[in-house]
């Protein structure tokens, strides 16, 4: 079987990266490795370990990797947060600072709402229709 196991996501700060992502999203961090280069390999995931993609936070290393921080995708969504519970998880995720941009909205696919991590890269909440 093949999938996608990674997706980089270019970071300003590990920890404050970790924070966001663990906390207010309520992801898992899988690895906290430091590398020889003085970097760190940091895996988080949203779900049960193994069962979907994971983010690798990178942190920027030069000058054209800070400017793409937050606007990995040029403004518009490039990441999906798949739901089964909608409703907890917005209301989590508000209480936990999370900038939404919309009010959630019913959609012929699903329950969707923008929202923004700390950087400013949009991603959708999503519980999808049936």
């Amino acid at each position: 079987m093949r999938r996608i196991a990674l997706v980089t996501l270019v970071v300003d700060d590990y920890d404050e990266a970790i924070r966001f992502y663990t906390e207010a999203l309520g992801f898992r961090l899988v690895e906290d490795a430091p590398r020889p280069d003085g970097s760190r390999w940091v895996v988080v995931e949203p779900g049960t370990e193994g069962h979907g993609s994971a983010l690798l936070l990178a942190r920027a290393k030069d000058g054209a990797q800070r400017a793409r921080v937050g606007d990995q995708t040029g403004g518009r969504v490039g990441f999906f947060l798949h739901t089964d519970d909608f409703a907890r998880d917005h209301t989590r995720m508000r209480a936990a600072g999370v900038r939404f941009l919309e009010e959630p909205r019913h959609e012929p696919y699903g329950t969707v709402a923008v929202f923004q991590d700390l950087y400013g890269n949009r991603w959708d909440l999503l519980q999808p229709s049936g």
